[in-house]
């Protein structure tokens, strides 16, 4: 991804154990933005998004957040996601508890509610987590469980759609046994980037029209790259899974 050229990025992990060993390697790399929903004020000079709540309009600003900062319980959060290369996108969430443990596995992505099921992704497309066209356009973090610690979102990209996996309108809950599957298929390791400065910075109209157009709108290099970055080392078959934790605390 050009994007680690062009702007300022730091590392935030150990670098991949094979280019340490100085082995070849082949990787790729996904653009994930975390954002945070703040209700909006008359100073914010970028984009917003338009939500009912309560029953009356209302306007709220996406910020950028880091990979690591903490969350809170009611926070409202989406995620944008901006691939180098052409696939299908698929997103596994499970709540992550104090002692390690995982919860049920859902994929919140692809639904048929939102961008009518198309999952596909390619270079300077940005695909959003609800959709802006979700109601509502965000998640909610909030948990029953008193261990909750945040979420476990897990992203795969795939050169092709995963076979016999039916998605409907709402996120489906998924066996462990296939979740277990797919991690052996496709997880793999996988060093983290993010852009300096970029915390806390507004969403923008560049990035809202690019996650508009489904296709058509691009961003250009002269436009906001992704919060995080990360490479990942390629698997036969060229499919990878990362793990984008939202940390929470109550």
């Amino acid at each position: 991804m050009t994007a680690l050229s062009r702007r300022r990025y730091r590392r935030k992990s150990p670098p991949l154990v094979a280019a340490l060993k100085g082995l070849p390697l082949t990787t790729a790399e996904i653009g994930v933005t975390i954002w945070r929903l703040r209700p909006s004020d008359a100073m914010d000079g970028g984009a917003r998004v338009l939500v009912m709540e309560g029953g009356q309009p209302s306007q709220l600003t996406p910020e950028r957040v880091e990979a690591d900062q903490l969350l809170r319980l009611g926070d409202r959060v989406r995620i944008s996601v901006e691939s180098p290369r052409a696939g299908y996108l698929y997103v596994v969430d499970r709540e992550q508890y104090g002692n390690g443990a995982l919860g049920d596995a859902m994929l919140i992505f692809p639904t048929t509610q939102t961008r009518g099921g198309d999952n596909r992704v390619r270079p300077g497309v940005l695909v959003d987590i609800p959709a802006q066209d979700d109601s509502p356009p965000y998640f909610t973090l909030r948990s029953n469980n008193p261990g909750y610690v945040g979420e476990m979102l897990m992203l795969i990209v795939v050169p092709q759609p995963i076979e016999g996996l039916a998605v409907g309108p709402q996120p489906i809950p998924l066996p462990l046994a296939e979740v277990l599957t797919w991690q052996k298929l496709w997880g793999t390791q996988a060093e983290l980037f993010d852009m300096v400065g970029g915390a806390g910075t507004a969403w923008t109209q560049a990035e809202k029209a690019a996650s508009l157009a489904r296709g058509g709108r691009m961003l250009t290099q002269d436009e906001p790259g992704p919060q995080n970055i990360y490479r990942v080392a390629l698997h036969q078959g060229n499919g990878f899974m990362i793990n984008v934790p939202l940390r929470c605390r109550r």
